[in-house]
């Protein structure tokens, strides 16, 4: 018998922030301090899923610069691990336990457009002036290095009354510039090396703490700073924060602190390079799904790797069955598969997708040996 698993990727940043949908028994009325003369009225949910998910604040407020994250970066997969990395790093510094979450109101739109923006085209711009350069040239002596920011705050409850307590920060950086040597032309790659990144990116954090100590209300909060290395347009995997930093309260940034985190996608020659007997395992696997049914189209392992640890993996399976019987005996063949051939204390998720959208979610918790099944519309 399927179960139903709500741990279905497009859901998770949501249970991350929220903790828990609050009804009508299990709810907590606060006041929450605005710049308004009057408060206003909002709901916490007295619920937390667990001890890493973070409870917000209700009626939810949207990012002052909504939006902007999809056109700043190059794939789905940064867009959605430059948050989710944020949380990880926040939860060093500010507990769930004792934090709210809110998307971040002090850096708008148009402030960050104007802080992305190159010092020719903005006198707030953060990446160097690009005048009197052609294409080439701006690769090698003026690439661009941030190309997004993204901001997180978090509050706690005083009197009955929720305050900002501290903002996280995370400033996405390019590992490759794209350019072209004549407009229309064909596009080139420059690699930025590791100490092109790191060097600018701390750079352009001290000086992103420095403005936002010259807003109303952040001049004396705790501000985490994470660099984050972006990806390559192509990559189908993300990038990772590699190291962050904190700003005490009214001060700046201190000590940069490494993160060791990283995506590895399967089977490739950097996963047999780093982690050959887990790439073995998902080649061997890979290889019996095509076994049983040799029309599927392919299948992708991303791994995400913490202290060079495996936490999870995600396994993304497009298909091209056209029948409902052919779904399911594809998912019970899966399950049957999953337990054969990955390890108990692994963490395996399977995504199965078609040009319909998803068909079926198989999740395999560390610790555990049959995975939960979910089929759509079933």
């Amino acid at each position: 018998m399927a179960k139903k698993y709500l741990g279905m990727s497009i859901l998770i940043l949501l249970l991350i922030v929220t903790g828990c949908t609050p009804n009508q028994k299990d709810k907590t009325e606060v006041i929450q301090n605005t710049e308004e003369e009057e408060g206003e009225t909002v709901i916490i949910p007295s619920l937390q899923l667990d001890e890493t998910y973070y409870r917000t604040l209700f009626p939810y407020k949207e990012s002052a610069s909504r939006g902007l994250v999809v056109s700043n970066l190059y794939t789905k997969y940064d867009m959605k691990e430059v948050e989710l990395g944020l949380f990880r790093i926040s939860q060093t510094e500010f507990s769930p336990d004792k934090y709210l979450f809110q998307e971040g109101q002090y850096l708008d739109k148009k402030t960050i457009s104007s802080w992305l923006a190159r010092s020719s085209q903005t006198k707030e711009g953060l990446n160097p002036s690009d005048e009197g350069l052609t294409g080439e040239e701006k690769a090698l002596k003026a690439p661009v290095y941030v190309t997004h920011i993204v901001e997180q705050n978090y509050l706690e409850v005083v009197d009955k009354k929720a305050r900002l307590a501290g903002v996280s920060v995370g400033v996405s950086l390019n590992s490759i510039y794209y350019y072209q040597k004549e407009q229309y032309g064909a596009t080139f790659e420059q690699p930025l090396t590791q100490e092109q990144i790191k060097k600018n990116g701390e750079r352009i954090a001290a000086e992103i703490v420095n403005r936002m100590r010259q807003i109303e209300g952040l001049e004396e909060v705790p501000i985490v700073v994470g660099l984050f290395e972006q990806n390559s347009r192509n990559a189908i995997v993300p990038g990772s924060y590699f190291q962050y930093s904190v700003a005490s309260k009214g001060a700046n940034l201190s000590d940069w602190k490494p993160v060791d985190e990283e995506y590895i996608m399967f089977p490739s020659t950097d996963a047999e390079k780093k982690y050959r007997e887990l790439n073995t395992i998902f080649s061997n696997f890979k290889q019996d799904v095509g076994i049983y049914f040799s029309n599927y189209t392919s299948v992708i392992g991303r791994g995400y790797f913490r202290d060079q640890q495996l936490q999870k993996l995600t396994i993304e399976i497009p298909i091209q069955f056209y029948g409902t019987a052919e779904v399911i005996g594809f998912t019970q063949q899966l399950a049957v598969l999953l337990k054969n051939h990955f390890p108990a204390e692994m963490s395996v998720e399977i995504q199965v997708t078609s040009l319909d959208g998803a068909e079926a979610l198989l999740v395999k918790e560390a610790g555990e040996e049959d995975a939960f099944v979910h089929i759509y519309n079933q």
